[in-house]
């Protein structure tokens, strides 16, 4: 039981990362289908700057710049996926279901290209990621449970409850979300909804790839040997099971870690049951679309203008 609770902790914190990068895209209005690609990139990103900088520090490696350059490398190849997206959905008015659609392929294909090219990467680098805390063991099965993870998994945390405050307890937050609300009406209060949607999907991208590196570090001990876009789609699931709410994103992406590799702690499921496992998160998001839809609560809802480009001229 402990080993699954810890597992699904550092599985659901990969899913955490992408859930909040996509809250905040689409409280802009964004609905970026490209976060599986996003991920992918930042992964390959920042495993392949990890596994270049050991190369060459190798015996005299420092675990700052360990982990420093990789996160980096992540967030810059994940902020330029955003980068790319924004322009071609804001300054080229391209439809964002296409655009996103074409940044998954896009991304998937980098990581792909660079997993061949480099071979499979069991990267050192993932014990600088996976060090605990140093008196976790002193305070048993809590510390085993809670403590005995890397930087990112405290990193998701943080990021999403400082998402969490931004959003509903700051003027930028209000300014995003009236954006994503009725950008005509954010514009005549004199908002730049240009700026806002590019500023947001370009951060929204760069913490989802964060994912993408948490997940191949913390969950795989830095074995980077396939794609890994799955984990995206399930952060755009963890959006809507969460109804667009970074904090309780926390307990929910716990919730999909869970079910996620639940069947791998069950003796006896088949393949068949294990593939069965792991629609449960898709299955549980269904489930809370169909009530949040029936309640119809104002702040359940997404927001209104979610997956419309917005030009002044049509104002």
């Amino acid at each position: 039981m402990l080993a699954f609770l810890v597992s699904a902790i550092r599985l659901g914190m990969a899913f955490l990362f992408g859930s909040t990068g996509e809250t905040i895209a689409e409280k802009s209005g964004h609905l970026n289908l490209g976060i599986p690609g996003v991920m992918c990139v930042g992964a390959s990103c920042g495993c392949f700057a990890e596994y270049i900088y050991l190369s060459h520090a190798k015996l005299n490696a420092n675990a700052f710049l360990a982990i420093i350059i990789p996160i980096a490398a992540t967030l810059f190849g994940s902020a330029v996926m955003g980068l790319i997206f924004s322009f071609l959905t804001v300054t080229l008015r391209a439809n964002q279901n296409v655009t996103g659609l074409a940044l998954t392929t896009f991304g998937v294909g980098v990581s792909d290209y660079m997993i061949a090219e480099t071979g499979p990467i069991y990267t050192k680098g993932s014990r600088y990621f996976t060090m605990s805390l140093p008196f976790a063991d002193d305070l048993g099965w809590f510390g085993d449970i809670f403590l005995s993870h890397g930087v990112l998994i405290y990193l998701a945390i943080i990021i999403a409850l400082v998402t969490s405050f931004v959003l509903t307890k700051t003027r930028v937050g209000l300014n995003l979300r009236a954006v994503g609300e009725n950008p005509a009406t954010a514009d005549a209060a004199g908002i730049n909804v240009s700026r806002y949607r590019y500023a947001a999907t370009c951060i929204g991208c760069a913490i989802a790839g964060l994912g993408g590196l948490s997940f191949i570090m913390d969950y795989l001990n830095g074995n980077w040997e396939y794609c890994i876009d799955a984990i995206g789609w399930l952060a755009i699931a963890l959006v809507i099971f969460t109804v667009w709410k970074p904090g309780l994103a926390i307990v929910g992406s716990i919730i999909f870690g869970a079910l996620y590799i639940a069947s791998s702690y069950i003796v006896g499921v088949s393949f068949a049951g294990k593939e069965i496992f792991k629609m449960l998160p898709y299955i549980v998001t269904i489930v809370v679309l169909i009530i949040t839809s029936i309640r119809d609560k104002k702040e359940n809802q997404p927001p209104q203008s979610l997956g419309l480009n917005y030009f002044r001229e049509d104002r």
